[in-house]
């Protein structure tokens, strides 16, 4: 069997097990967001921002994704939210099947918003789908303005990508619109939001987009006759 096939057969298992993870999220009325970026760009400043801006207002579960350590896990806990380790052990990315263990050990029915912190790479967990409902890129401005044409394919498969750390703006050589003109030729429909997890600049558009897709998935549900009861 040839390497492309082999390839081939794995993402297809994997889509069959994610499919099954979209019918357990939606059935618990679990929007899910995978955040996928390259190490160091801010997911978890992202994700730890997030809930605090959120606060009771919407329920969150975190699952976080790493090849070792549960460092990031602790911190999230600490914010008083379920939270679930999944150790990768090597693999640079998560895949559906990890999901899924972790999803049947979750109190996803206490849940309205499940952010999941993929391990941090820029081309492994684009090929993978996991059964979330959006998928999101977190950039950051010290990684420089030419990721979205270096890795095209992570550019071209999400529905957000947030760009963080824009408070280094002054001190960086990053050309906003090299990167934004990189981001829409691969992807027209990429929502792009400029953030700094550390200052707080631009956070608000990004909790307003969270909301937004949260009032959305409810009125889908609702309209196909999803999670009733």
């Amino acid at each position: 069997m040839s390497e492309e096939i082999l390839m081939e057969d794995i993402l297809r298992a994997n889509e069959e097990i994610a499919a099954l993870n979209r019918s357990l999220l939606d059935g618990s009325r679990t929007f899910a967001v995978n955040l996928m970026s390259s190490p160091g760009a801010g997911k978890t400043s992202l994700i730890l921002e997030t809930i605090k801006r959120l606060g009771g207002r919407v329920k969150i579960g975190v699952i976080e994704g790493d090849v070792a350590s549960d460092l990031d896990a602790r911190k999230v806990g600490e914010c008083g939210v379920p939270v679930h380790q999944i150790n990768t052990k090597g693999d640079c990315h998560l895949d559906a099947r990890m999901l899924n263990a972790a999803l049947r050990t979750f109190p996803l029915s206490q849940i309205s918003l499940l952010l999941i912190e993929n391990v941090g790479n820029l081309i492994c967990p684009a090929e993978f789908k996991l059964g979330e409902h959006r998928k999101v890129l977190v950039s950051s401005v010290p990684e420089g303005d030419d990721k979205p044409y270096k890795y095209p394919l992570m550019f071209s498969e999400v529905d957000v990508v947030v760009l963080n750390k824009i408070d280094l703006l002054p001190y960086m050589d990053f050309d906003f619109e090299r990167f934004r003109r990189g981001v829409e030729g691969l992807n027209s429909r990429a929502k792009i939001f400029k953030v700094s997890c550390r200052t707080g600049e631009g956070m608000e558009a990004w909790i307003d987009w969270i909301l937004g897709e949260l009032e959305g998935f409810e009125r889908e549900l609702e309209r196909k006759g999803e999670g009733g009861g």
